[in-house]
């Protein structure tokens, strides 16, 4: 039989470094779960990613156990990193900081798909040149018509 299911909490935490300081201890810790017990299984199960910001869904039963699912990078973190930028722009409209052309926006549709509300990798990486758009981020290239 299935557990009962608490809460859900989604948070964000570096690859490879979980620890108790904020935002992991608070959240965790105000639902009654053992904080160590997330670190080490989160630290071990994206220790080749380290560094990297990766949102958690974390199931909290009743009896206080956990699951969690580790999802892809924000697609905010993939286009910086892409554009090798550390933010975005202030003001978008007026300023642009980067660019990045169409088949390198494709390849982030491609890795981030399973996490997006999108069907095809085409409808992802619109989704994906709107968010550089918004970031200060030119896109170069035109999607192919289809």
């Amino acid at each position: 039989m299935a557990k009962e299911i608490s809460t859900y909490l989604k948070i964000q935490v570096k690859g490879g470094q979980a620890n108790p300081a904020p935002p992991v201890g608070p959240a965790l810790g105000s639902k009654g779960i053992n904080i160590m017990e997330f670190c080490k299984q989160f630290n071990e199960r994206t220790k080749t990613q380290q560094g990297v910001v990766l949102p958690v869904v974390i199931t909290v039963y009743v009896d206080k156990s956990f699951d969690f699912i580790v999802k892809t990078p924000p697609v905010k973190e993939l286009l910086l990193e892409a554009c090798g930028l550390k933010k975005g722009s202030g003001e978008p409209n007026r300023e642009k900081v980067g660019t990045i052309a169409w088949k390198k926006v494709l390849e982030i549709a491609e890795k981030k798909l399973p996490d997006m509300n999108a069907m095809r990798v085409e409808s992802a990486a619109r989704s994906i040149a709107g968010s550089a758009r918004s970031m200060g981020i030119n896109v170069t290239g035109t999607p192919e018509k289809s």
